[in-house]
């Protein structure tokens, strides 16, 4: 488990953007089992990928996309140990995967970007990526 002064500024990156916290698994939970229309959860991580990719990716996304996911939503592997796995959970067929990026729509996963898609790849082709994920699904 890292210590929560080491993950504090990772967590605001995502907050300070209009993220929820998720964390807890009844949080997870209560969320995907009610929610009508998209959420877009990120499995944050304390890897460079997130910090360099993934997270400013999300943002960008966020920021140049027309459309948008209703919720915006975060849990924090090595951190928020059962809220991740619950959503974990939502995200299987895929295996575990930090950082990641979900996209439900009314609590049904509808696309699923795992760390082999992040790392390698800029915020640029992320933020590209998911904008016409946005497109399509929101």
């Amino acid at each position: 488990m890292y210590p929560e002064p080491l993950v504090a500024p990772m967590r605001t990156d995502l907050t300070s953007a209009g993220f929820t916290e998720l964390r807890t698994s009844e949080d997870v939970e209560n969320h995907l089992e009610d929610h009508k229309g998209t959420s877009l959860i990120v499995i944050n991580s304390v890897c460079g990928c997130a910090a360099g990719a993934a997270r400013p990716g999300v943002k960008m996304a966020l920021a140049n996309s027309a459309k948008k996911p209703d919720f915006l939503g975060t849990v924090f592997a090595g951190v928020d140990k059962e809220a991740t796995q619950t959503a974990r959970e939502y995200t299987l067929p895929y295996p575990p995967s930090s950082p990641s990026i979900a996209l439900f729509k009314d609590g049904e996963l509808v696309h699923f970007v795992e760390r082999h898609h992040i790392e390698g790849r800029n915020a640029q082709m992320i933020a590209a990526h998911l904008v016409d994920v946005f497109e399509e699904y929101c």
